[in-house]
């Protein structure tokens, strides 16, 4: 068990898919099938292989869609941020942001917004009934003691540090972005260098008006370099990702956009705060009864639910509660690995909330929501450019935490598809869980709703269980290879269960995991 030594193994209790049930997409009532598992705890490295292996997680439930049989077929898509360029309509959107964070500025008629809400299975998350019921049989408390009895010669847990909140906000310094410092202490600016001015920066035909503000800003910080002149607003960048550009063609990046200068008296200030979920903060604690609010409000408006629903109880079950072990190590980002919500605070309150996880490879959406009254704001595609963002900024400390997973695509269904439009992104093969460029895809999907996306015919899955005995089994207080395991078993289906989920989860995950059997 020494693959253990530095922390808890992931513990999951495995449901092989037994029915058909409502699609929350097309609205089949019996048109959606996946299989599913309980997972009492995970490590993060467990799970950023399984959704390399298309798994997904609501709350403590880890399902896995089954491909060739569910009617809207569910891709998971991830987007490449160290290469990604803000499009046109992305472009509107942010500057939207600016004018109204600037002027107060309202844009007129509806807007058509694409909520990163999706990457949660909406029929999974409709099902409370399903949830409440695997949490009751899943008795964490009772299966964590047994596993500390069987794991007392491991040694002991460390105990975890507070965790840390992350600012990131229109007058934040990115040094700062990820450093896990109160906001109160971030308020950090920075002068241009010389001959670099945010005139470089700027497109080539701009109004008097702006080049009159941005000199002022200029002298400003040229005479207050400590930040120290009253209401003066900085948006500082990390050198490293922002150089400075060598020709005023070029296009902006996607950070210029983010954290382009506000005038002093801007009507309005965003700050974007990450705050650890779980185990919780007390930053998310102090939060928590506005973030149901603003989530509340949005079920309501959005998605048309009854005032009675969902309770608090549910929210947290949902959005709240992970099953990922937070990690800190001193290699990994300086906020640390786990599940974090980030909050976007408009005048000192709660305007939006994005539900993510931090893997070693990637940013994971879990989820989006938003109070109403800002709908006109396009907050699913301003949250996802900032969650982009994000990425490109932990990896500047992380670099292997390269990729912004966006949950899944869904070809068949148009709400869904706008996914594709954040470019580069790779679509992941059902069958051989390579990643391929969606740009390849897309012709097959055109004609096909299912598809295998390696062309290469001998190609198989890499991971896939070639020594299904190695599996690990958590059985009466005892941790145990299947090979043993199954010596006590007489149940046929109880072995194809486990030979299932041996071939869904790889080799890897099969034998660093415990599969919790009754």
């Amino acid at each position: 068990m020494a693959f253990w030594a530095g922390g808890s193994p992931s513990i999951v209790d495995y449901f092989p898919s037994e029915d058909f049930y409502r699609c929350g997409y097309c609205k089949n009532e019996l048109g959606s099938r996946s299989n599913g598992m309980w997972a009492h705890s995970m490590t993060v490295q467990d799970y950023q292989d399984l959704i390399d292996r298309g798994w997904r997680r609501s709350g403590k439930y880890v399902y896995k869609p089954v491909m060739n049989q569910t009617c809207c077929p569910q891709y998971t898509i991830r987007c490449r941020p160290l290469q990604f360029q803000p499009s046109k309509s992305h472009k509107k959107v942010l500057k939207k942001m600016l004018k109204f964070l600037a002027k107060g500025e309202i844009p007129k008629g509806s807007c058509k917004d694409e909520p990163m809400d999706s990457t949660v299975d909406d029929a999974v998350v409709g099902d409370f009934a399903l949830i409440n019921k695997l949490d009751i049989q899943c008795d964490l408390k009772t299966l964590s003691d047994d596993l500390k009895e069987s794991l007392e010669s491991e040694g002991k847990n460390s105990k975890k540090e507070e965790p840390h909140e992350l600012l990131q906000s229109q007058d934040f310094v990115g040094e700062k972005l990820a450093s896990g410092e109160p906001s109160h202490s971030v308020k950090v600016h920075t002068v241009p260098k010389p001959g670099k001015g945010a005139d470089l920066s700027k497109p080539p035909c701009r109004k008097a008006k702006e080049i009159r503000k941005e000199r002022k800003r200029l002298k400003l910080m040229q005479q207050n370099p400590a930040g120290e002149h009253e209401g003066f607003q900085a948006q500082g960048q990390p050198p490293s990702l922002f150089p400075a550009k060598a020709k005023s063609n070029q296009p902006k990046a996607l950070e210029d956009l983010i954290f382009e200068s506000l005038p002093e008296n801007a009507s309005h200030k965003l700050e974007v705060r990450v705050v650890r979920s779980s185990p919780p903060s007390s930053q998310f604690k102090a939060t928590l009864l506005e973030s149901y609010q603003v989530y509340k409000r949005y079920q309501m408006v959005i998605h048309k639910n009854s005032p009675d629903t969902p309770t608090e109880s549910q929210f947290t079950r949902f959005l709240c509660t992970s099953p990922l072990e937070a990690e800190t190590p001193p290699n990994g980002p300086d906020c640390g690995y786990g599940s974090f919500h980030q909050q976007y605070w408009l005048d000192g309150k709660i305007i939006a909330v994005g539900v993510i996880d931090i893997l070693p490879n990637c940013v994971s959406s879990v989820y989006l929501y938003y109070d109403p009254d800002y709908s006109f704001l396009s907050l699913g595609v301003y949250s996802a450019l900032r969650e982009i963002a994000f990425t490109r900024q932990l990896h500047e400390k992380t670099s292997q935490l390269s990729y912004y997973y966006m949950g899944f695509y869904i070809h068949s269904c148009p709400k869904m598809k706008y996914k594709g439009q954040y470019r580069p992104s790779d679509l992941l093969c059902p069958e051989t869980y390579v990643w391929v460029p969606i740009e390849q895809c897309l012709p097959s999907l055109e004609n096909s709703k299912y598809c295998r996306f390696n062309q290469d015919p001998e190609a198989v899955d890499e991971d896939r269980s070639t020594e299904p005995d190695r599996l690990q089994v958590f059985h009466k207080r005892a941790i145990m290879p299947y090979r043993v395991y199954k010596k006590h078993q007489k149940d046929p289906s109880e072995e194809a269960a486990v030979l299932q989920y041996a071939s869904l989860v790889g080799q890897k995950c099969s034998e660093r995991m415990l599969l919790f059997r009754n």
